[in-house]
């Protein structure tokens, strides 16, 4: 009983608990809405969003599917690590998006216009990104203009500024609203693929983007965990005014938070458009849902960035299953309205926690020393003890004072 006990107050184990109930609570309501759409489908199309590239009819396809899959993977993942990164030092980067767009811009012009190689450009995009994030955090530190404001206007500003620079010159197709083709563009800015296309079923956009996300996600619990610099980091987040009197520069931690930050979505956007999976368009309106997606993969990973990779390729993989069902009955964007309850459902994680940890508490019992009966939870016997601690005190008290009253009456 022990054990278990022990195992259920695990932080790590309420995590995963948590936000396993969120995917299952997620898809069980993104079921009921396809069901009040089209009964008689509904079964089969929350089967395909869950297996996504399993549902393909041989294995060659499927693992090409995959791959796909874990082409997109490697930016989510990088836009999940900028937020989870943030969020351990106490600030909410909701401009990852906009940070995302930068290294875009950056990644894409160095490599169309300047003519620049894959790593250089890599470079470039996380420059770009750290500058972005850099100025708002620049007017947080400084300004104290929050975080959030400040990321929502620069997505926008970052939207319109990448389009109209990626719409001029060698960068821009003349036959269609997107980019020139990375592949025929400039074919050194593509990143390699190392052995993993050979893997894939000679799948081009399996490169090594998908490697250097999983490191970057271990370099950055190393840096959180076991470095003082990550510390200095999180304990400005958790309190910047006792940061600053233990001799912390709170102001500089922030800056450099958020740098960091933008450094990590501005590569992500480099490991999506540098593999010659999509082009950029540059007449689109609306923010990219990437650095958006991010805060679901971030949350729904327990705030950690281990658990951020699982859950990065979970989101990935039923946004693309979302793809596969059958759009003249359902509309495809049913896996972005899982993906949004399981958002909010993150937002209970603290609740769940909680609400376990209390149920726990009542159901623990301890045992009497003298006859090895349960008499009752720890607290309510503590209480027990300490009210029957004052009325000894209380009576010792009386007798005293009425004792001293017999001697002065005597005197």
């Amino acid at each position: 009983m022990k054990e278990k006990n022990s195992l259920l107050k695990n932080p790590s184990f309420q995590a995963i608990l948590s936000s396993l109930l969120c995917i299952v609570l997620g898809l069980l309501i993104g079921y009921i809405v396809l069901m009040i759409i089209n009964p008689s489908g509904a079964g089969e199309s929350i089967k395909t969003i869950l297996l996504n590239f399993m549902t393909r009819s041989s294995n060659p396809a499927r693992i090409k599917a995959l791959g796909n899959t874990l082409a997109k993977t490697a930016p989510l993942l990088m836009c999940a690590l900028s937020i989870c990164f943030c969020y351990k030092v106490g600030l909410f980067n909701i401009g990852a998006a906009g940070q995302y767009e930068a290294g875009a811009c950056a990644g894409l012009y160095s490599a169309l216009v300047l003519g620049m190689p894959w790593y250089i450009c890599l470079i470039i995009s996380a420059i770009a990104g750290a500058a972005v994030g850099a100025l708002s955090g620049f007017l947080k530190a400084y300004r104290n203009v929050n975080e959030v404001i400040s990321g929502i206007m620069l997505n926008w500003i970052m939207l319109y500024l990448t389009n109209t620079i990626l719409s001029r010159g060698k960068a821009k197709d003349p036959a269609s609203p997107y980019t020139v083709k990375v592949s025929s563009g400039n074919p050194n800015a593509l990143l390699p693929k190392g052995i993993l296309g050979n893997i894939f079923s000679n799948n081009n956009t399996v490169t090594i983007a998908i490697i250097l996300s999983i490191l970057f996600a271990i370099l950055i619990w190393i840096i959180l965990t076991k470095t003082k610099f990550g510390y200095e980091l999180r304990a400005t987040g958790y309190n910047k005014y006792a940061a600053h009197y233990a001799g912390m520069k709170e102001k500089k931690n922030i800056i450099v938070t958020l740098a960091i930050g933008g450094a990590l979505a501005g590569v992500g956007a480099s490991f999506l458009f540098l593999t010659g999976y999509q082009e950029w368009s540059t007449t689109q309106t609306s923010v990219p849902g990437m650095g958006f997606n991010g805060i679901a993969a971030t949350f729904l990973g327990g705030l950690h960035p281990i658990g951020t990779i699982f859950a990065s390729f979970f989101i990935q993989s039923i946004t693309d299953g979302g793809a596969l069902i059958d759009k003249s009955i359902y509309p495809s964007q049913i896996s972005d309205l899982i993906s949004s309850i399981i958002i909010y459902l993150c937002g209970f994680v603290l609740f769940f926690k909680y609400t376990m940890n209390n149920i726990l508490d009542r159901n623990k019992a301890e045992i009497s020393k003298v006859d090895g009966s349960i008499i009752g939870d720890s607290k309510d016997s503590n209480t027990i003890d300490n009210n029957i601690n004052n009325d000894n005190n209380n009576e010792t008290d009386n007798n005293k004072e009425s004792e001293d009253t017999e001697n002065g009456g005597e005197n």
